[in-house]
């Protein structure tokens, strides 16, 4: 069974991150979207909320796979991957400036595990995007609808309101 895992913080997903996740899970038996944990970061949402803003997101989507499997790791994304036998990550490239320091990871993650990085370029429709501009412009009241799905969308303007 060919694997991969797409690894990230979704905090939260994009439509950018769910373009690459499907994108993939045509290319993999199965596709692991992973919730990494980093404590020393401060997210909005937390990561349980986090995983079920993706099962959400991805159960709506009109080309839903069926092939992702949504998980949490702390940690190394190679130990993750070592630990479910996975071999390959798959990263989204938005820009140049992506490349410099996704290389370096990959190139890391390859010397320490043997596990190698698939690089897919992102839909030009969402180069710019990321998950910190998109909460930079929800909590300015800024519209973020159609850079996320309408769950996340739900979610942020939800979070805006505590």
């Amino acid at each position: 069974m060919r694997r991969a895992v797409c690894p990230g913080s979704f905090d939260p997903i994009t439509n950018g991150h769910l373009d690459v996740v499907i994108r993939a899970s045509k290319l993999f038996d199965e596709v692991v979207v992973a919730v990494m944990i980093n404590k020393s970061k401060a997210t909005l949402f937390a990561v349980e909320e986090r995983m079920e803003l993706i099962r959400q997101a991805l159960r709506d989507h009109p080309a839903a796979p069926d092939n992702v499997v949504i998980d949490s790791w702390h940690g190394l994304v190679v130990d993750f991957c070592r630990s479910r036998g996975i071999l390959s990550i798959v990263k989204g490239l938005r820009a140049v400036s992506d490349f410099d320091y996704e290389l370096q990871m990959a190139q890391m993650n390859n010397s320490l595990a043997g596990v190698e990085t698939l690089f897919m370029s992102t839909n030009p429709q969402y180069a710019f995007l990321s998950s910190s501009l998109v909460k930079e412009v929800a909590r300015y009241g800024g519209d973020v609808s159609g850079l996320v799905p309408d769950v996340v969308l739900k979610a942020l303007r939800d979070r805006e309101r505590q």
